[in-house]
């Protein structure tokens, strides 16, 4: 393969913006009119998925090894999307049409020859992936809803049970389709550690123009069916050292520190081990700090454990006020602690550079970072992808 020509021929594309994926999806949905049931009716957020996808893959072309974890989870995620072999030349042969129509007199045979041995690795990578995950779980765990707890306008608690038992670690999430809103994949975390009755407990809060988060808060009822993508990441799961730590959430972010809380808690009863932990939980107002009481017995409990509310937007809110990282900064020196981030975006991208301004070791700093190896739609297998929380 020529990196080169390929990452040049990808950036004359990409200058055609929405056009590209018009023309992709267009052309794929006409040739192999069985894809379009694999993705939601309104096609609006695909566009940053495909070209998200495209563009990591192609601007690692020449540093292969690098992207092939990458390219073996999206193939693992395309599962529960229903995709299999059979799909991939369709999508190879749109992708090429694409690129032929687009790039005009510069698509030479030589560059199409390029970009089918691209698209032929790639395709091959997820195609072995997936056949191995699919030898040891299934694409997907079907879940009932078994209780719903509001927790103000904007937040609820869901108890869910699974048909099998549900296999991860705390602090993994999954990608997780709502009966009522088919086809639409929102990234959710545990809030538990593995329990003996397998169920799970999921913390949602509306996003602002999400499909899925309000109709998971505002509708959500017993009974109300859930599909569950396999568990990723390991960014947030409990480091094998014994260091302290410090954690720092916002908003729902909570759930996979939570859970990490619950697996820390239930060491120390099994064998006393003690580990200290400060968590900041950040929020706007005092009715945001949805687990404040039992985090706060929790604290009374353990010796171990310390709790700091913190609120930036209530002026009447009796305990810390700021914003939540800078707020941990100032607390303390936490340069020998490991320190786990989650959270909204900005607010991660925010406290990650306060610890860094504090003098913490990047190292020793972990935020999740998902990535379209874990996209939460399909994306039309080609060189590369990106995307991130749907909480």
């Amino acid at each position: 393969m020529d990196p080169r020509a390929l990452k040049e021929s990808w950036a004359a594309l990409a200058r055609h913006g929405d056009e590209v994926p018009l023309f992709f999806y267009s052309h794929l949905f006409l040739a192999c009119p069985e894809t379009r049931g694999m993705f939601p009716m309104s096609m609006a957020g695909q566009r940053d998925k495909l070209v998200g996808a495209l563009g990591r893959i192609v601007s690692n072309v020449d540093q292969l090894d690098e992207v092939v974890p990458f390219v073996q989870q999206l193939g693992r995620d395309h599962r529960r999307f229903a995709v299999v072999a059979e799909h991939y030349p369709a999508v190879g042969a749109s992708l090429l049409a694409t690129l032929a129509h687009f790039l005009g007199r510069a698509w030479t045979d030589d560059l199409a020859a390029q970009w089918a041995e691209a698209y032929g690795l790639v395709a091959k990578v997820m195609t072995d992936a997936a056949e191995e995950a699919a030898a040891t779980r299934p694409a997907w765990w079907n879940g009932e809803i078994t209780a719903v707890d509001r927790r103000g306008i904007d937040v609820a608690v869901l108890q869910v049970r699974t048909d099998v038992p549900y296999p991860f670690a705390p602090g993994q999430s999954a990608a997780v389709e709502f009966a009522r809103r088919p086809r639409l994949w929102r990234w959710l975390t545990p809030a538990n550690a593995p329990r003996s009755d397998g169920s799970l407990e999921l913390h949602v809060k509306i996003v602002d123009g999400g499909q899925v988060s309000p109709a998971l808060v505002q509708s959500a009822a017993v009974g109300d069916t859930l599909r569950i993508g396999a568990p990723v990441g390991d960014r947030l799961v409990l480091p094998a050292d014994e260091r302290d730590l410090l954690m720092v959430a916002g908003a729902t972010g909570l759930a996979p520190l939570r859970a990490v809380l619950e697996q820390i808690d239930r060491d120390w009863q099994s064998n006393r081990a003690q580990r200290r932990v400060h968590l900041f939980h950040g929020a706007r107002t005092g009715w945001d700090l949805y687990e404040n009481d039992l985090l706060s017995e929790l604290a009374a409990a353990r010796a171990w454990f310390e709790y700091t509310p913190v609120v930036s937007d209530d002026p009447f809110f009796r305990g810390e006020r700021g914003l939540v990282g800078e707020t941990a900064v100032r607390a303390g020196r936490w340069t020998d602690r490991d320190c786990l981030v989650c959270g909204p975006p900005a607010m991660v991208e925010h406290t990650v550079a306060q610890l860094a301004t504090a003098g913490v070791p990047d190292e020793r700093v972990r935020f999740d970072e998902f990535t379209p190896g874990a996209a939460a739609e399909p994306v039309p297998v080609a060189p590369d992808g990106g995307e991130r929380w749907g909480r």
